[in-house]
Parts: C-alpha cells; sequence; structure tokens
C-alpha cells in the first residue's frame, strides 16, 4: 500500500454515502483440500520454530481516543448511514492507539464468525507455549475456519479451548474494555473498538505468537466467497489483497435480527463496523452499511 493511497487530503464536506435497504477435540478426519472455487492464493508456509516475530506498531496512551482528521467529538457526527437498525464502527491508528468512531461504539454485539479469528490465533499461540506444532490435518482445519468460515471447527476448537476461558484470555490480553462472553463462540459479546483492539493485537503477535502471527494473518488476507465483503472490498482491487479480514454474517429466527460484523486488519490501522437489523432487509443491508462507513471513512480521513 503506497503513502499516498494511505495519506489522502481531507476532502470538503462529509456527505455520506447511505446504505441501501491441543490435539484433542479436532476434525482430523475431514480432510485437508480447500473447498471452493480454484485457490487464489499460495498457502502461507509452516513456519520454522526460529521464524522471527512481526515488528509492532506501539500503541500509544490508554484511553487516548481520536485519529488521523476525524475527533473523538466528530466523527460519530461525520460518517452517518440511513438504516432502520443498530450499527457501530470504529477506527484505530494502529501506531498511536488512539481510536475514533460512532458515539455508541463501546456497545457490543454478537460476533458470529467474526470471533474465528481470535479461536485461530488463541489455539495457535497456545500450542507454541505447550511446544506443539499442528499437525497439517489440524492446519488445515484452521485454514478452513478463517478462509471459508467452517462453523464445525469453530465449534471444535471452542470446546477445546475451554468455552468461555477462551473469551477471558482474549479480553484479558487484548485489554478489551467492553465486551463478555456468550453461551457460545458466535454469542460472544464485541463492541466496535474493542474489535479494533483485537486486529491491532493480532497484527502485534500478541494474539497468536511470534511462531504462527504472519500465518494467521496470511489466511485472513485469502478470506474468500461469501466471507469475502464489507470493509476491504471499497479500497482499491490492488490493495485489498494486503489488508486482512474477518467477518460474521447470522439470522437470527429467534431474535428476528441479522449480525452482520467486519474486522479489518491493515499496514498502520485496524477498523471495525457492526450491524444488527431486522431478518427482512437480508444480509445485503448489513454488507452495504459497512461499504457505507468505510467509503466516508476513507473520504474524511488522512489515515486509511
Amino acid at each position: 500500500m503506497t503513502e499516498h493511497t494511505r495519506r489522502r487530503a481531507l476532502l470538503a464536506g462529509g456527505a455520506g454515502v447511505t446504505a441501501l435497504a491441543t490435539g484433542g477435540l479436532w476434525l482430523a478426519g475431514r480432510g485437508s483440500a480447500d473447498p471452493g472455487a480454484a485457490a487464489v492464493w499460495h498457502d502461507p508456509p509452516t513456519p520454522a520454530d526460529t521464524a522471527p516475530g512481526t515488528v509492532p506498531a506501539q500503541p500509544g496512551p490508554p484511553g487516548v481516543e481520536r485519529a488521523g482528521t476525524l475527533t473523538a467529538a466528530n466523527a460519530g457526527d461525520l460518517v452517518k448511514v440511513t438504516t432502520s437498525g443498530w450499527y457501530n464502527w470504529a477506527l484505530m491508528d494502529r501506531a498511536t492507539g488512539e481510536i475514533v468512531g460512532s458515539k455508541n461504539m463501546h456497545e457490543t454485539n454478537m460476533t458470529a464468525s467474526m470471533i474465528k479469528a481470535w479461536l485461530g490465533a488463541d489455539y495457535l499461540r497456545r500450542a507454541a507455549e505447550a511446544g506443539r506444532t499442528p499437525s497439517p490435518a489440524q492446519l488445515a482445519d484452521v485454514r478452513k475456519m478463517i478462509r471459508d468460515s467452517d462453523n464445525a471447527v469453530a465449534s471444535a476448537l471452542w470446546n477445546e479451548l475451554g468455552g468461555r476461558a477462551t473469551i477471558a484470555r482474549l479480553i484479558s490480553l487484548c485489554k478489551l474494555t467492553d465486551s463478555e462472553a456468550g453461551p457460545d463462540w458466535s454469542k460472544t459479546l464485541l463492541s466496535a473498538r474493542d474489535t479494533c483492539r483485537i486486529a491491532h493485537a493480532i497484527g502485534t503477535g500478541a494474539a497468536a505468537g511470534p511462531k504462527w502471527t504472519g500465518y494467521l494473518i496470511d489466511e485472513m488476507r485469502a478470506v474468500r466467497g461469501e466471507g469475502n465483503f464489507g470493509i476491504r472490498r471499497v479500497f482499491p482491487a490492488a490493495e485489498q489483497p494486503a489488508i486482512a479480514i474477518k467477518n460474521g454474517w447470522v439470522q437470527r429466527g429467534e431474535l428476528g435480527v441479522w449480525n452482520v460484523n467486519c474486522m479489518a486488519l491493515g499496514d498502520d490501522w485496524t477498523m471495525a463496523v457492526l450491524t444488527r437489523y431486522p431478518i427482512g432487509l437480508g444480509m445485503s443491508h448489513g454488507v452495504n452499511i459497512a461499504k457505507s462507513v468505510t467509503t466516508q471513512v476513507r473520504t474524511l480521513s488522512s489515515l486509511i
């Protein structure tokens, strides 16, 4: 990503683009072939024990919440979306740790598949800490969970990682302030600003550890198919492959709502858009909210 594409001048006005309406419980027998369309991405190599860690972007003082040309005072007023539902968003400057976003960026939403990035990170980090290297079949399952959003793998990992205990580790390690565990992985409650903090922790190596961080980020860059929507798709085609993402989408019939959520990790920024709205509006409504927010933020901020 070039400097001139990341650092754009603030354009006049804030006209919004509105949205239109440990080896135990693993699925080793599931096979290692990638489903879906022909592969576009090269498989990231399994790192050697001596693989160097990434150089982290250093966070700034805790509690400071502003970034780029947006400020904590004006961000919630400048970015606007027309919807009958609920949404929030946040943007982190990874060089300073500063966050801006909607006035309700501290409010939480059920994550759906977005939390799978953490499940993969927690498993890989703990395996390395225990001196274990996951088998090829286990790595194939991690791949399916990240690239293709496989729910069965996520459920097996949730159980193996201790259920709600993995979310307790998430909150502690990523220094979250708003979020909490739910009864299962899909119903974990995250805020937009906490989602930015998770993406940053993945980028620094804190989430997956030095051995597996590059591997996990490459898998998140390789997200494809139905899960490849939202924040990343607003960027020019040449820039999209460098942006790591994990999205979540599910219609919850018992509640009558869709949850459509996006997390993105760039070189020097992270971003989140979370949505919840009446089920009759369909998945596309949440996808369009994420695209609208991202389009406006790219117009208003020099950061992305």
